[in-house]
């Protein structure tokens, strides 16, 4: 009954570790259920997996967490799901009902660790309450603010009997008088600005052709917010750019000016608000969205608790089209089209890498990243055209690239999927390339190979003027690659990037790209050479 309500819900995977805590439950999903039971080599692989494909799908997917130490690595997965606001849905192991000591004390405080990423946690006191709760947790994850549902299960509720009606889901009110008043709120306050601009963020994602309508017909400037470049086509007149870490100045001249801004479905992160630069307290903010976070700005700030689609198709209906245009958005270059300057490289620019890949492979692939220096560089370099090509989290993860490929390729198997990988951050998880050739799952990995931790090497060259353990060894990766069954190249010069990659588009097998990348270009828009040079001449 449990399988029937996670399948009636949409949920078509289950990803693990397994272990001996879900026996009865991974029986059922491997040879009997509907959903597709998918296990990983480590836990936080198999958290990024299910995170991912919640995120490409805006459909939970399902991470057991297994009895045990092992289940803080899903901790990771779990809260980059809460910072993302992406639906997913834990069950977790608890020891089971029957505990002769009565000691709680012989295992972890799940609830404790998982609190405070939880969008909702309970936990199953009596074995007939698992499938209401599980409906519960299905409706949680998808209501209001997206995020992960957490349920405890004792390990020997699964073999309990059920005969009562399957749960549903509860479904998510209608407020159309509350719509039509605030889209005509928004429609007086467009009316009024001289530059209005937007912030697009994940929850536009589902909403993307009316955000497109509103803009062309309002004449709206859009921004999309940190790693979330497929909210808004990177090559439409009104995009504006992409508001992430290092954007060249030029790009923030429609926030510079703007008089009104709307926040749609997006988290004023740090990075967004280039370090809470924006919205300036001279701006009027609107914050569109559900489960609202309030803040504690200075200035006027709205606030519509709303989903998005509804809201503006409205707005489109009722606001008035704008002879003023926002900004000259159209005019701007944009990063992705200006080529860097590669004359000094040794080996390959970072650039040159992603210019390369975007050339050669279909306009709807899907790109992975994670918080390695390389994503910077796919950041600039990408242009981001169409719907749901981006997995990435917003916050510091390292090791989401590869896992995240993975459930990407799973979930839609007819589109290319790339993982743009440092080598640092790909030997932190990269052993679920195992998982890819074991599912058949034929994802492409570019790993940028240049022996350094780029980020934080950036800094201390800034602060300090050396280096400091963040020197790592030169790997064979296209031979570790092969190991597991993949296929692996070698690239050391740009020549070879188009025809290596082309090569792998062909294979029906997961290939890994080892591309050995310039140690000195660790920035779009720095070399380490020259902090050097600042600093020694300062």
């Amino acid at each position: 009954m449990a399988v029937r309500v996670l399948s009636d819900a949409g949920v078509h995977r289950a990803y693990t570790v397994a272990g001996d805590s879900f026996l009865e439950l991974i029986d059922i999903l491997q040879f009997e259920g509907p959903l597709t039971l998918v296990t990983a080599r480590h836990e936080a692989g198999a958290a990024f997996m299910a995170e991912a494909e919640g995120k490409l799908r805006d459909k939970p997917a399902v991470l057991l967490g297994m009895r045990g130490p092992g289940v803080l690595n899903l901790l990771v997965g779990v809260q980059t799901a809460f910072q993302d606001e992406t639906p997913l849905v834990v069950l977790l192991a608890d020891r089971p009902s029957v505990n002769l000591t009565g000691d709680a004390a012989d295992g972890l405080d799940l609830f404790g660790l998982f609190r405070p990423y939880a969008k909702w946690i309970a936990r199953a006191e009596v074995a007939a309450e698992v499938p209401t709760l599980l409906a519960e947790a299905l409706g949680e994850v998808q209501r209001g603010r997206r995020g992960p549902a957490v349920l405890t299960v004792p390990d020997d509720f699964w073999v309990a009997p059920f005969d009562a009606a399957v749960p549903q889901p509860a479904s998510r009110p209608e407020r159309t008088g509350a719509l039509l008043r605030s889209a005509d709120e928004v429609a007086g306050l467009l009316a009024d600005a001289r530059y209005p601009v937007v912030i697009a963020g994940s929850g536009v994602r589902p909403a993307r052709d009316e955000l497109i309508t509103v803009a062309e017909q309002l004449g709206l400037s859009v921004y999309n917010a940190f790693r979330r470049q497929d909210a808004f086509p990177e090559n439409h007149a009104r995009y504006a750019g992409h508001l992430g870490v290092g954007i060249p100045a030029r790009q923030l001249d429609a926030l510079d000016r703007a008089d009104l801004v709307l926040a749609v479905g997006t988290r004023l992160d740090e990075v967004t608000t280039q370090n809470y630069r924006y919205p300036s307290p001279s701006q009027t903010l609107v914050v569109i969205g559900t489960g609202l976070i309030p803040s504690r700005r200075r200035g006027l700030t709205f606030r519509i608790e709303t989903e998005i689609a509804p809201f503006l198709r409205e707005l489109s209906t009722v606001a008035a089209p704008r002879t003023r245009r926002s900004s000259a958005a159209n005019a701007a270059t944009h990063t992705f089209m200006t080529p860097p300057d590669t004359r000094e490289s040794v080996l390959v620019h970072p650039a040159e890498v992603v210019r390369a890949v975007r050339k050669v492979v279909p306009e709807d692939t899907i790109v992975t990243s994670d918080s390695s220096n390389f994503a910077s560089f796919v950041h600039r370099y990408w242009c981001f055209t169409e719907p749901h090509t981006q997995l990435g989290p917003a916050d510091r993860g390292l090791g989401y690239a590869v896992p995240a490929a993975v459930a990407a390729k799973l979930a839609a198997p007819q589109r290319t999927v790339i993982a743009m990988v440092g080598d640092g951050s790909l030997m932190t998880t990269g052993q679920e390339l195992e998982t890819a050739v074991r599912y058949r799952a034929p994802i492409i990995v570019i790993v940028s190979q240049n022996g350094l931790n780029g980020d934080v090497a950036m800094h201390q060259a800034r602060t300090h003027g050396r280096l400091s353990g963040v020197a790592m060894g030169t790997l064979d990766f296209a031979s570790w690659a092969r190991s597991f069954g993949a296929v692996g190249y070698t690239v050391e010069s740009p020549e070879q990037l188009e025809p290596t990659v082309g090569r792998a588009l062909r294979h029906q097998r997961p290939s890994v790209i080892d591309v050995r990348t310039d140690p000195d270009v660790i920035d779009p828009d720095v070399r380490l050479s020259a902090l050097f040079r600042s600093d020694h001449s300062s």
